[in-house]
């Protein structure tokens, strides 16, 4: 967030999309709906629509860097199911 030099946090959400019919999205959060939740922790803001949170409520979140990959990790424990290629997920 400081070398973009603008936002206030990250928004994370679900689309509907591939093999297992839900898909994580992770954006800049620009500004807060009125029906969006906050959430603060470790320093990070975390902005998640309604919508969203009925499906990842409870998730657990990390951004990993493992050699020169960086990505963030999700833990679910709404999920019945995922792809094998885990871009997707089902809930059931």
């Amino acid at each position: 967030m400081n070398a973009r030099g603008c936002g206030i946090g990250l928004r994370i959400g679900v689309k509907k999309t591939g093999c297992n019919g839900f898909a994580y999205v992770v954006n800049y959060a620009e500004e807060i709906a009125d029906d969006d939740c906050v959430f603060h922790d470790r320093g990070v803001t975390v902005v998640v629509d309604q919508k969203s949170l009925t499906l990842i409520d409870g998730t657990q979140v990390d951004f990993i860097k493992e050699g020169l990959n960086e990505a963030f990790r999700f833990r679910n424990p709404n999920v019945s199911g995922e792809c094998g290629c885990g871009e997707s997920f089902s809930i059931s």
